[in-house]
Formats: C-alpha cells, sequence, structure tokens
C-alpha cells in the first residue's frame, strides 16, 4: 500500500498541470475564431462532404503534407477509389502507385489497410465510437478526432500541429507545447463551443495556417491579440512547421 501511495505521488509530480483560462477569453476566443472563420475559412472539397471515407482521405494525405499539393490528388484519388469497397479492392501496388508524388509512402498502404479491415468489420464505412476508431491501424487519436468531428459532426477534439500552436500561443505562452500535449488535448475539448464542433475545429486549423503561423505571425491582424500570453511574437519559439 505504501508503495502504491509513492507512485502515485510521483505520478502526480510528473503531472503536466493543466492550461487555465479566463471564462471571459473562453468566451472571447470562441466567438471571435467563428466569427473569423465565417469571413476567411478556406473553400476545401472536403468540407463540403461529410462521407466518412473522403473525410479519411483527406486527413491521411494532409499528414506532413501542404494543401496545395493535396488538392489535385484527393480529386484524382476519389475518381479512381471512390469508396471503401474499392480502394479495398485494389491490389497494393495500384494503391501505391496511385499515391504518387505525395510520398510519405506508408501512408497508402496505411489506407489500404484501414479500408480492407472496414470491409471486413463494419461493411465499407468506418464507427463514429472513438475506441474502434483506434483500433485501426493507421487512425491515431487526431485522426480520429477528425472523422468524429468531420463526418459525424460530433463535439470532438482535434490537435494537429496548427491547434497546438494557436491553443499554446494564446493560453499558455511559454515552454514547449510539445511537452505540454496532454494538457492541450484536455484544452482543445474544453474549448469546443458546445454542438459546433466541426466549425471550431476547421477555424482552429485555418487561423493556425493563415494568421498564427509558424515563423513569421501576423499578430497585428490578430483578433486575439489583447489576451494573447505570447502577443507579440518573438521569433525563436520551438514550434515546428504547420502541415497545412
Amino acid at each position: 500500500m505504501k508503495e502504491d501511495t509513492k507512485q502515485s505521488s510521483s505520478r502526480r509530480r510528473r503531472a503536466v498541470p493543466p492550461i487555465s483560462v479566463a471564462p471571459g477569453h473562453k468566451r472571447k476566443f470562441q466567438g471571435r475564431l467563428l466569427k473569423w472563420y465565417a469571413r476567411h475559412g478556406r473553400d476545401l472539397p472536403w468540407r463540403k462532404t461529410a462521407e466518412p471515407y473522403e473525410i479519411l482521405v483527406s486527413e491521411i494525405m494532409l499528414q506532413q503534407t501542404q494543401v496545395d499539393r493535396v488538392l489535385p490528388k484527393y480529386r484524382e484519388w476519389l475518381a479512381q477509389y471512390p469508396t471503401m469497397e474499392e480502394l479495398a479492392e485494389a491490389p497494393i501496388a495500384d494503391v501505391k502507385k496511385a499515391w504518387y508524388p505525395l510520398g510519405y509512402n506508408i501512408r497508402p498502404v496505411r489506407l489500404h489497410s484501414i479500408a480492407r479491415e472496414s470491409v471486413a468489420r463494419y461493411g465499407g464505412t468506418l464507427p463514429k465510437e472513438p475506441e474502434r476508431l483506434l483500433a485501426f491501424k493507421g487512425i491515431g487519436r487526431y485522426t480520429a478526432g477528425a472523422i468524429r468531428a468531420f463526418a459525424f459532426r460530433e463535439d470532438a477534439p482535434i490537435l494537429d500541429t496548427n491547434v497546438m500552436r494557436v491553443l499554446h500561443r494564446v493560453f499558455a505562452g511559454t515552454g514547449d507545447a510539445k511537452k505540454r500535449k496532454t494538457a492541450l488535448w484536455a484544452l482543445s475539448e474544453a474549448m469546443i463551443p458546445r454542438g459546433k464542433g466541426y466549425d471550431f475545429n476547421q477555424a482552429l486549423m485555418d487561423f493556425g495556417a493563415l494568421v498564427c503561423t509558424a515563423r513569421d505571425p501576423y499578430c497585428l491582424l490578430c483578433p486575439m491579440k489583447d489576451f494573447c500570453k505570447t502577443y507579440p511574437f518573438q521569433p525563436g519559439r520551438p514550434f515546428q512547421p504547420a502541415r497545412r
């Protein structure tokens, strides 16, 4: 019992503290972000569908790849493999060839594997339960959250590079965001306005891609600058380039 108590105390000491947000700042952030998105959100083809397979394809393609490179391949891919069943039936060599030139060639293999498992277990669709999504090899926490938010319109959190950077800059300000992922996941979930997970998550990603960019953010134009803990941004903070 004493040993268990010591281990529990040790875990508590090592735990990353949560990121606290004043209620007024939370409301401002939500309202201003959604207003900004209504005016400046990007027109992207995967935002015109609620088909889980099409959402999955876009999310896998966008891993480590810029939007402008994904756009033509996304359309080509869906023309060649419009359903999970057709992808599952395709020879893996053809699937890899169809992926070119996006790179990171493990991704088409994983997508093909997900398609085959989807057909075998769920009749060619994807489940919306997080534990079932995470059981697929190739679907991690972010992709599962994106599928739930964008295909099933659930208030599910996401945390990609852009979202992590925005939330950490605005509400934490110091330290290494990568070491606070647990706290940032919790913050991402807590910030979602009820019933608006789709727009809010899309807005977060666009805001990180267009305003709160990795190296040269547009701080003077930022609607969050009056309460952002990083304003004005100083170069040299440890953030990785955005994927979008």
